[in-house]
């Protein structure tokens, strides 16, 4: 069984320092949703289900959650369900007992034994073998399951949080998830918001993983200029808080704000092109609808400038009423002017709604190639 000694990268229990909760929460709404809901999870040992699109840190927040409940002294055992073929994931999952296959010259305790009084994290469950669906439906239900080649019941008291950037109801519907085992998941269920959603938070982001990174790899660095900082709010973000952080990477090694211009140059065709699921499957519909959102949002936001943000001429160069426009001011998450004090405008991107500030002449975003 020389290839699941192999597996155990895989896997991992909590021995990193979390962030602060200002970093892992923010300051926007949709991350102070977040915190209430992490809050309720914190106090009970119910299953949790972490959904959002890769890169929103949900990994990250099962380990706050772990770390503030009364189980935190336990171990957080994370398991990639994608990164391990089902055979193999289910002894690691469950263990087995000597005898059970070739290669089985003694018992093995697993993944779910080892998160006793602790918590067992499964990224990516859509992804889970359908045999496995059942027995950890089994293990939800009643606490119990058996290691492979055992007839033993086993009994534990874990808690279980999953994550997915998949809407679980479709792959219901296509048959690949079984309905049962998704009432027992999503008990508590966290939406983490992507990190356009949560825009405002981004230099407190930025600042933190430039002094994380800058420490990591023993470099000194500037801060970065509000140009910069005004740069990242309006790129797009697709990979969210990961390709942030790799933008930042970058930076600390280079030293040279250029490269964050270089690396984040997109054609801005493909900003109005919503993120295609991993699955692959496209709502049309609802891509166009999201497309044609972002393009409003545009308009109106080039309009305002043009009329130095007086709203009520905006509304009359567009031909709407004021309420129309401010209710698609909201929606696009376009704050008052002054809310825009350090925030660089630019048509390849939209501000999310966030804290008023007071208003200064806005830096165009470029930075210097």
């Amino acid at each position: 069984m020389a290839s699941a000694s192999r597996s155990a990268t895989l896997f991992s229990s909590l021995s990193v320092e979390l962030p602060p909760e200002e970093v892992i929460f923010g300051s926007s709404p949709a991350g102070e949703a977040v915190r209430l809901s992490a809050e309720m999870a914190t106090a009970t040992h119910v299953p949790v289900l972490l959904q959002g699109q890769s890169g929103t840190g949900k990994e990250i927040l099962a380990q706050y959650i772990h770390c503030h409940s009364s189980w935190g002294n336990g171990a957080f055992v994370k398991v990639s369900c994608p990164a391990i073929p089902g055979t193999l994931l289910e002894s690691e999952l469950f263990g087995y007992q000597r005898g059970a296959f070739t290669g089985a010259y003694a018992s093995k305790p697993g993944r779910v034994e080892r998160a006793d009084r602790g918590t067992l994290f499964l990224d990516e469950i859509a992804e889970l073998d359908p045999a496995l669906q059942a027995k950890l439906l089994q293990l939800l239900q009643d606490g119990q399951f058996s290691r492979i080649g055992s007839q033993q019941e086993r009994r534990v008291e874990v808690r279980v949080v999953c994550a997915t950037n998949r809407q679980l109801e479709k792959e219901i519907r296509a048959g690949s998830f079984r309905q049962d085992l998704f009432y027992r998941i999503n008990v508590l269920t966290i939406e983490l918001p992507s990190l356009q959603q949560r825009n405002q938070d981004i230099p407190l982001l930025a600042h933190f993983l430039l002094e994380k990174h800058a420490k990591i790899l023993n470099r000194t660095v500037r801060p970065l200029s509000d140009k910069a900082l005004g740069f990242l709010q309006n790129h797009a973000w697709p990979g969210n808080i990961r390709e942030l952080e790799t933008v930042i990477k970058r930076y600390v090694l280079s030293g040279n704000e250029a490269v964050i211009s270089k690396s984040l140059q997109n054609n801005h065709t493909d900003d109005l092109i919503p993120e295609v699921p991993i699955d692959g499957h496209i709502d049309l519909k609802e891509f166009t609808r999201q497309a044609v959102k972002q393009l409003e949002g545009k308009l109106i936001l080039k309009t305002l400038e043009a009329q130095r943000w007086n709203r009520r001429a905006s509304a009359r160069a567009l031909n709407i009423s004021y309420a129309a426009l401010l209710y698609k001011m909201r929606e696009a998450g376009i704050p008052p002017r002054r809310g825009l004090q350090k925030l660089a405008t630019s048509p390849s991107k939209l501000p999310s709604a966030g804290k008023e500030q007071t208003t200064q002449e806005l830096p165009h975003p470029e930075l210097p190639v």
